[in-house]
């Protein structure tokens, strides 16, 4: 009940600035709350739901699917993914879901037994610990932060871990902080969850959150973790990539090599089938098939990263430059980050605080947003840097 009554701290703030647009106006509120992608999702994308409407009969387009998915959507979940990293997946290692919220959820209920523990390096996307302590109740155990790169502190995580360590989760291109793991990173996160497998005697998984895989800046690769670690759950939503967040498709890939394949994924069908998430969205899942390969215009989004970061760093922020994703996250400019972002409201520049991400001291802004209102902002930012000189 009480989740129900109170709104996360990020959809707070959006609704604050509805308030706020209905008395001075949508165009004089900078709000940079939501992870709502601006940029349109490609032509392919409408052209083949308008192709499905006119083709398919409403009792096969809007039906019921197969539990786990249609296979030859789940084929094309694999062939896209062999096509672009080398692997050699198939229908069977994938369970479509209701966007990426979905596949995590269905990912805990399958593994998490009473007294287990996940591990999340901070920054992290602040539903982790609502899913971890509210969905299978258990323990959520949160790494702190290496705020000079945003890449994982391994002593802490390697401090963190234990007997009763069921898995660690993982996002990157990263939420709140753009931070995309480098290959030297996933490696070594690799070798420290193996040995604490042998240490340990059981498996420790790695949840792998990969919503923003495709959005990536300047060249860099995001590293496929199933590649480096065998006991890994891939959890994947169209929704930044193809910027249909509101159609809610994504999928769970479970690897062969994954110990006891076959039964953990029987247990992802099962928890599918407890938390009432069987069948994904029917067209969506045809509408991804055809489109699984395609990304929206990840340009505007290097574009809006450039501006908006030269433009905070001019203006005095400190701040570690994206690789990917579509959020910066500045130092605050005084200690207390919430004070920080109520002082922004007088300008009505809306700042989600870095506390419920697990980084104190930052705010995380997220520049999916048409690039003339980053630019209207910037003043506004410089504004707001001058009362703390």
């Amino acid at each position: 009940m009480g989740l129900g009554k109170k709104r996360s701290t990020i959809r707070e703030i959006f609704e604050y600035g509805n308030m706020r647009a209905k008395i001075v106006g949508r165009e004089n509120i900078y709000d940079f709350s939501l992870g709502n992608p601006n940029v349109p999702a490609p032509s392919a994308v409408t052209d083949e739901i308008n192709r499905l409407v006119a083709t398919e009969a409403p009792e096969v387009l809007h039906g019921y699917t197969s539990a786990p998915g249609l296979d030859w959507v789940r084929q094309a979940m694999a062939d896209s993914l062999n096509s672009r990293f080398g692997t050699a997946f198939r229908k069977e290692n994938f369970y479509m879901t209701v966007g990426a919220a979905a596949s995590i959820c269905i990912t805990l209920k399958a593994i998490a037994c009473p007294g287990d523990e996940f591990v999340v390096p901070a920054p992290f996307f602040p539903e982790y610990r609502c899913w971890i302590e509210n969905t299978v109740n258990c323990k959520c155990v949160v790494v702190p932060p290496d705020i000079t790169s945003f890449q994982i502190d391994f002593d802490a995580l390697e401090k963190s871990i234990n007997e009763h360590t069921k898995a660690v989760i993982i996002n990157s291109p990263n939420n709140p902080s753009g931070a995309v793991y480098s290959e030297e990173t996933v490696k070594r996160l690799s070798s420290i969850l193996t040995a604490a497998e042998k240490k340990y005697g059981h498996p420790v998984f790695l949840i792998s959150d990969e919503p923003y895989r495709e959005i990536v800046y300047d060249g860099f690769k995001t590293p496929f973790v199933t590649k480096y670690y065998k006991n890994t759950f891939v959890c994947y939503s169209f929704s930044k990539s193809l910027s249909m967040p509101g159609e809610r498709i994504g999928y769970v890939l479970v690897p062969d090599e994954m110990q006891d394949f076959e039964d953990v994924f029987a247990a992802v069908c099962g928890a599918g089938r407890i938390l009432g998430f069987v069948n994904a969205p029917s067209m969506f899942q045809r509408v991804a098939a055809a489109c699984a390969t395609m990304t929206s215009d990840i340009g505007i989004y290097q574009k809006n990263r450039d501006l908006l970061y030269d433009g905070l760093i001019a203006a005095g922020f400190s701040c570690v430059k994206p690789k990917g994703a579509f959020y910066m996250f500045p130092k605050a400019l005084e200690a207390d980050e919430t004070a920080f972002c109520e002082r922004a409201k007088k300008y009505d520049l809306l700042l989600v605080p870095g506390g419920d991400f697990g980084c104190p001291g930052h705010v995380r802004i997220s520049y999916c947003v048409k690039t003339e209102m980053i630019e209207r902002a910037l003043p506004v930012f410089e504004k707001l840097a001058k009362e703390y000189r």
